[in-house]
């Protein structure tokens, strides 16, 4: 079982830019698509944006034009780079595989303040 440790996140103004990581505690070099997670208090978990392989990227709505995901198979990382941060970007980030989920880690806290 593959172990994921996210971490990046942090306090910032509205406006602000973060960049989290995934490191994962095994190959994701044979993994097709991976993807960045998040879950605000009292919401459900909901994606953010997916990163494949060929470096094939899709988003959702919210992150389109903000956010940027890719990946370094070699250090077996998945990163998400987040500009123009809003407060209602505040929650717990999280990655993992599209497919067949590892546990989830335990998350990285992005806090945007107004």
């Amino acid at each position: 079982q593959v172990q994921l440790v996210e971490s990046g996140g942090g306090l910032v103004q509205a406006g602000g830019s973060l960049r989290l990581s995934c490191a994962a505690s095994g190959s994701i070099s044979n993994i097709n698509a991976m993807a960045w997670y998040r879950q605000a208090p009292g919401k459900q978990r909901e994606l953010v944006a997916t990163v494949t392989n060929t470096g094939f990227t899709n988003y959702v709505a919210f992150a389109k034009g903000r956010f940027t995901i890719s990946r370094d198979n070699a250090k077996n990382t998945v990163y998400l780079q987040m500009a123009n941060l809003k407060p209602e970007d505040t929650a717990v980030y999280y990655c993992n595989r599209i497919r067949n989920k590892w546990d989830w880690g335990q998350g990285t806290q992005v806090t945007v303040s107004s």
